[in-house]
């Protein structure tokens, strides 16, 4: 069983690098196959074909993103430390699985996605939404649609884990406490 366990590990594992590095659709089974280290018919053993992989990774990771940011989100304190909970979230996610987060950014609205890993997407991007609907509702949030905060906050933290993926910057944690402070000061009511 744990042989079994390794291998489907491996095929995952190898089928994210692939996916995060070279994009699903130019990713085939016997690359997926030689990087885990398996045959192509083992890969079919787990997963019907890719879009079966494709799904399945791309929702036990934005799973793994959800439950990250969810996990002791702060409800009773203020917006702001739940924003910082956040921020510190997207860190931690991306510290843990940076490959994750590409694939995640870059296939987000993939063609293979199916309604279960729409749905899942759905999730997380409603944490986001709660959160500045909240800090809306008590006045500490500009008054955007939820939508354009979440592009400011996403969009502004995946450009900049792209930049660091990259090697364009080299992120320490001054540069993080200012980058957050940045981010909360483009979504927060100036009063």
């Amino acid at each position: 069983m744990s042989m079994a366990l390794n291998k489907r590990d491996s095929i995952v594992a190898s089928s994210l690098a692939l996916f995060a590095e070279r994009g699903y659709d130019a990713t085939t089974i016997p690359m997926i196959a030689s990087s885990a280290g398996v045959g192509a018919g083992t890969i079919y053993r787990y997963f019907e074909n890719k879009e079966v992989l494709g799904n399945t990774i791309f929702q036990e990771y934005v799973r793994i993103f959800t439950e990250t940011v969810e996990y002791a989100f702060p409800y009773e304190q203020s917006i702001r430390n739940q924003f910082h909970h956040i921020f510190q979230s997207m860190i931690q996610f991306t510290k843990e699985q940076s490959q994750a987060l590409y694939f995640i950014r870059t296939h987000s609205s993939a063609h293979f996605l199916n309604e279960e890993s729409h749905a899942c997407f759905e999730e997380l991007l409603n944490l986001f939404k709660c959160f500045f609907d909240s800090g809306k509702e008590k006045k500490v949030i500009k008054s955007l649609p939820s939508t354009a905060l979440i592009a400011i906050l996403y969009g502004a933290f995946l450009e900049l884990q792209r930049l660091v993926r990259i090697g364009e910057l080299e992120p320490d944690t001054s540069m993080l406490t200012d980058v957050e402070e940045s981010m909360w000061d483009a979504v927060r009511l100036h009063v």
